[in-house]
């Protein structure tokens, strides 16, 4: 994995737990998530004629790709808010990025991705680290506590996310080799924002879309460039590297998630879950040298 991928990814991770942030602190988490599309969408749109790429329509296939992609992102938005409504952001957020255990899957069998034993030894650990994180004493039967909380509506919701991510990002992957990462990522923005407003056209929202801006316009207003730079440094890192490593890499967002669930949320298991946010770290620097 080249070092500029690699960086493009890691800050793309350190944006994408902030946006995390903001989504916590808010109060209806559907609503919000919508506004911070708006946001983002708005800033790409008055920033695009300033940018020098020449810009060309993409094809019917890529078009294709940027849909898949964007139905798969705006289900996991979702099902991420939702999550989040019940549980705590050093644990949900972790269960939702378990798009890493499926990701070199796909990347190998349908990308016929090659990776180095080092590679794969480094998402290992960054898999191993993640589920750590839910931990909140060393035992074997708190390790295994997620298959008895199976049946938490939290949990579900955030390992639901984390399948449907996996398949969007072997969408966004074969996308963006051929066609410009900066205009597939302006499509996805705009065709999740299409979607998402069909949802918040449902009477149930109609209460919380003007309440949710007046009461959190400042938090609307920072998120637009952390999605947009989240978005961005991701879909060029990926660009650079195989899917199977761009993902696990991107989980060095959770050691930024469990900091700020300890020091900003006030969130219990510190250690434990700081310790298995470095494991994290650790692989993804292992992915990085293989």
């Amino acid at each position: 994995m080249s070092t500029l991928a690699f960086i493009l990814i890691v800050i793309s991770a350190v944006m994408h737990a902030l946006w995390n942030l903001l989504v916590k602190r808010s109060r209806h988490k559907t609503v919000f998530i919508w506004w911070m599309f708006v946001a983002s969408g708005g800033l790409f749109t008055v920033t695009l004629p300033l940018v020098p790429e020449r810009f060309h329509w993409p094809d019917v296939t890529t078009l294709l790709l940027v849909t898949v992609g964007a139905v798969c992102f705006v289900l996991y938005h979702l099902l991420n808010g939702r999550a989040y409504q019940e549980g705590d952001l050093s644990v949900v957020y972790p269960l939702c990025q378990t798009s890493m255990v499926y990701v070199p899957i796909w990347g190998m069998w349908l990308l016929r991705e090659r990776l180095t034993p080092l590679g794969i030894a480094g998402i290992l650990v960054v898999i191993f680290g993640a589920f750590s994180v839910q931990m909140e004493r060393l035992s074997f039967s708190e390790f295994i506590r997620p298959f008895r909380n199976l049946g938490s509506r939290s949990v579900q919701y955030a390992l639901a996310a984390g399948f449907i991510y996996s398949l969007g990002s072997i969408a966004e992957k074969v996308g963006v080799r051929d066609y410009s990462p900066l205009y597939f990522t302006y499509f996805l923005v705009l065709i999740m924002l299409g979607i998402m407003s069909f949802n918040i056209l449902r009477p149930r929202y109609h209460p919380h879309i003007v309440a949710e801006l007046r009461e959190h316009w400042g938090l609307i207003l920072v998120s637009g460039p952390v999605m947009m730079a989240s978005f961005l440094t991701f879909r060029y890192g990926l660009n650079l590297s195989p899917v199977s490593y761009a993902v696990p890499v991107r989980q060095v967002s959770i050691l930024m998630g469990v900091l700020i669930g300890i020091f900003f949320l006030g969130e219990s298991c510190g250690r434990i879950r700081f310790g298995a946010a470095l494991v994290i770290l650790a692989g993804a620097l292992l992915i990085r040298l293989g």
